[in-house]
């Protein structure tokens, strides 16, 4: 794995979720707490964009079927599907976003 550029820390500035593309991937990057998350910007479930939905006490909710998923852990609360969303980590590096995604060569900006 290697930590790919996704954006800039701005992304992020006065809300809580944004869909964003890092190595031809949609992904969703979240603040919670102050600390940041990343997750795949796709509902396993449905296939909704994730970055449409709103984050609920630490959760993700779908758009579409209003699944719920653990923005820090993937975890689905089985309501609408047991299917786990898939999560990347995350760092802040002079003023931008890096994830940890699989394969990906190693990224700069």
């Amino acid at each position: 794995m290697a930590w790919a550029w996704a954006a800039p820390q701005s992304v992020l500035e006065g809300r809580d979720l944004a869909g964003i593309e890092v190595g031809g991937r949609r992904l969703a990057v979240y603040r919670l707490a102050g600390d940041l998350f990343a997750t795949s910007d796709t509902c396993p479930h449905a296939g909704a964009p994730l970055s449409s939905g709103c984050v609920v006490e630490g959760y993700i909710e779908c758009p579409v079927h209003y699944a719920l998923f653990d923005i820090r852990t993937g975890q689905s609360d089985g309501s609408v599907t047991a299917r786990r969303l898939a999560t990347f980590p995350v760092k802040l590096e002079g003023g931008g976003i890096y994830i940890d995604l699989p394969g990906d060569e190693e990224t700069t900006r």
